[in-house]
């Protein structure tokens, strides 16, 4: 397997992993070569080393806008780093989320008594409750008109029903944050990825700028040597011509 030598760390890469310094973009090329000023554009680089550094100069373009990075800037900054999509791991995240008894219970309740379902069966149980009580059983029946025992009942219902809908509205108040976390991450992720799209634009354009450049030169070199040996051999031409006279 062929090798290289990084001209920053002296090791050993493979030479699958070798990045020529022409093809850094310049903001990452300057920190490389704030750390190793005889870093040039004739030197070398590994693949993990570049990683390496790309990696800080994410963490101070966060650190110039934002301050002191936060955990969920960090976890962006890994993804870039690692090429992952963001949102396979946030979903992964949301599914790995472990929740109590009582708060499966509680949505599941808010779920339930938030439904047609449940205004159907209770208006129901009311209706057969009223009718068996005063037609059925001549209004001498458990609970007599005014229906007393059925007002406790409904009263307990609504006192148990307020704070199973408070703890389904926290959960509900939790997603919502973990779904503004989500949005935040994927967009300073993408807004991330738009800048250094617009860096490796812009250095690509210098870069075939300046290539092109030296092709001129090269072409227009190449012409001189062309035009100086036309001119030569015309001279030469001529002095035969004239030898040739002379003869």
């Amino acid at each position: 397997m062929n090798t290289f030598v990084s001209d920053i760390s002296g090791k050993t890469f493979p030479e699958i992993e070798k990045v020529s310094a022409k093809l850094i973009r310049p903001s990452v090329l300057q920190m490389i070569k704030s750390d190793h000023p005889r870093f040039n554009h004739k030197c070398h680089i590994a693949l993990s080393e570049l990683t390496h550094y790309r990696q800080k100069f994410y963490e101070s373009l966060f650190s110039e806008e934002m301050g002191e990075l936060t955990q969920v800037e960090r976890e962006v900054l890994e993804n870039l780093k690692s090429n992952k999509i963001l949102t396979d791991k946030l979903e992964e995240d949301s599914q790995n989320v472990h929740l109590s008894y009582g708060e499966r219970l509680a949505d599941k309740i808010a779920e339930f008594g938030g439904s047609w379902r449940f205004i159907i069966i209770f208006m129901a149980f009311i209706v057969v409750w009223m009718g068996l009580n005063v037609y059925l059983l001549l209004n001498k029946g458990f609970d007599p008109y005014p229906f007393i025992l059925l007002n406790l009942i409904l009263s307990c219902l609504a006192a148990l029903q307020a704070p199973v809908i408070m703890m389904s509205q926290n959960r509900q108040e939790d997603k919502d944050r973990q779904r503004a976390k989500s949005d935040y991450m994927i967009n300073l992720k993408s807004e991330l990825e738009v800048r250094i799209l617009h860096e490796k634009i812009d250095h690509l354009i210098i870069t075939q700028q300046q290539d092109m450049l030296d092709l001129q030169q090269a072409q227009l070199a190449l012409m001189n040597q062309i035009m100086a040996a036309i001119k030569n051999g015309n001279s030469n031409n001529n002095q035969k011509d004239v030898n040739i006279k002379l003869s």
